[in-house]
C-alpha cells in the first residue's frame, strides 16, 4: 500500500517537480471524489487550468470559489453539462479543443447510482452511459490534446480497478446482466475500453482505479444503518490519492521517452500495468494505490487473448456511429 504519507509528500513536490501552467479536465467534479480532487489540484499546481463539467452550476459557483482562495493564480472553468449524452460529449470536448493546445490530465469521474436499467435518450444504458462510453468518448476526443502536453500526459478514470470479472459478450451494454455481475462486467468493459485506446498511443498513460468506499452522492441510496457498518475512505484523502494517480511517475506511459511525474519517493515502485508488465501504460489499480492482484491479471489476459479488446472496441465504435451518424 502507497500510504498516506508518501502520497502527501508527493503531492507537495508537484509544483517543483511539474511545469508551470498545468491544464486538466475534470468530468463529474461538482461533488464528491471529482470535486476533492479538483481542489487538491489547485492547491498544488503552479498557474494551473482546470475545466470541470457537471450539472450543478451552484455547486460549481462554490467549488470556484473554494478553488481560488486556494490558488488564486488558477483559472477554473465550468461547463454545465449532462454527459451521459454522447452529443453532449461531443460538444464539451469541441469547446475545449477550440480554447487549449494541450491537456496533461484528463480525470473522469462522473457516475449514478442506478439499477433499474433506465436509458438515455440516445439508447444506451444510463449507469453505462456514465461509467463507460462517456468517459472513452471523452478519451477519444481529447486525446490528441493529451498526446500534444509538453509534460505529464495522464488519463485517470475512477470506477472498479481491481474487480474486472468476465465480460457478457452478448450484452455489451450491460442492459441483462445481474445486479450481483454489474461492477464486474462494467469494470472490465472500462479496462479493455482503455487497453484498446492505448493501442494507438503509447506517449499517454491511463489509470483505472477503484478508490475504497467514499461517502459521496453516489452511496444516498443506502439506509443509515448499512452505511454505519462501512468503513470509508474519508473524502479528503480521496481527493490526496487521486491527485497522486494523475501526477506521480509510478504510473508511467509505455513508451520510455515520455517517463513523466512526479519522481517517486522513498519505497514508491513503478507500477505493475494490465499486462502484467511494469510501466506497461495501463493500469487498474486499487483503493491502495497499487497494481492489482495476479488473479486478476491472469483474468485479464484471459480476456485479452479470447479477443474481448478487439470485440469491445468494435461494439464501442458501433454505438457512437449509430448515435452520431444515425
Amino acid at each position: 500500500m502507497v500510504s498516506i504519507y508518501s502520497i502527501i509528500s508527493s503531492n507537495s513536490r508537484i509544483s517543483s517537480a511539474l511545469p508551470t501552467g498545468l491544464v486538466a479536465v475534470f468530468v463529474g467534479a461538482t461533488s464528491g471524489i471529482g470535486e476533492a480532487t479538483l481542489k487538491k489540484f489547485a492547491q498544488h499546481a503552479n498557474n494551473p487550468r482546470a475545466y470541470f463539467i457537471g450539472r450543478s452550476q451552484e455547486a460549481a459557483d462554490r467549488i470556484v470559489s473554494e478553488c481560488q482562495a486556494l490558488n488564486p493564480r488558477g483559472q477554473y472553468i465550468f461547463r454545465k453539462a449532462d454527459v451521459s449524452l454522447i452529443r453532449v460529449v461531443d460538444e464539451v470536448c469541441e469547446e475545449i479543443k477550440a480554447k487549449e493546445k494541450f491537456i496533461n490530465i484528463l480525470f473522469l469521474s462522473c457516475g449514478i447510482a442506478s439499477f433499474d436499467r433506465a436509458k438515455t435518450t440516445e439508447g444506451l444504458h444510463l449507469l453505462a452511459a456514465l461509467n463507460y462510453y462517456a468517459r472513452i468518448r471523452f478519451i477519444t476526443n481529447l486525446l490528441s490534446l493529451i498526446r500534444h502536453a509538453p509534460s505529464l500526459r495522464r488519463v485517470v478514470t475512477v470506477g472498479g480497478g481491481g474487480h474486472e470479472g468476465e465480460i457478457d459478450r452478448t450484452d455489451f451494454p450491460a442492459l441483462k446482466i445481474p445486479v450481483e455481475n454489474l461492477r464486474e462486467h462494467l469494470t472490465s468493459l472500462v479496462t479493455l475500453g482503455l487497453e484498446a485506446v492505448a493501442q494507438t498511443t503509447s506517449e499517454v498513460s491511463f489509470v483505472h482505479d477503484y478508490p475504497g468506499t467514499v461517502r459521496t452522492k453516489l452511496l444516498d441510496y443506502m439506509s443509515e444503518d448499512i452505511l454505519k457498518t462501512l468503513k470509508f475512505v474519508p473524502v479528503d484523502e480521496s481527493g490526496q490519492r487521486h491527485l497522486f494517480l494523475a501526477t506521480s511517475a509510478k504510473f508511467p506511459s509505455a513508451d520510455r521517452a515520455y517517463i513523466m511525474g512526479v519522481p517517486l519517493g522513498d519505497g514508491v515502485e513503478v507500477a505493475v500495468g494490465t499486462s502484467g508488465v511494469v510501466s506497461s501504460g495501463i493500469y487498474s489499480v486499487g483503493a491502495d494505490c497499487e497494481s492489482v492482484s495476479p488473479a486478476v491479471l491472469k483474468l485479464l489476459n484471459n480476456l485479452r487473448e479470447r479477443g474481448l479488446v478487439e470485440e469491445v472496441s468494435q461494439h464501442t465504435e458501433g454505438e457512437f456511429r449509430r448515435i452520431i451518424v444515425g
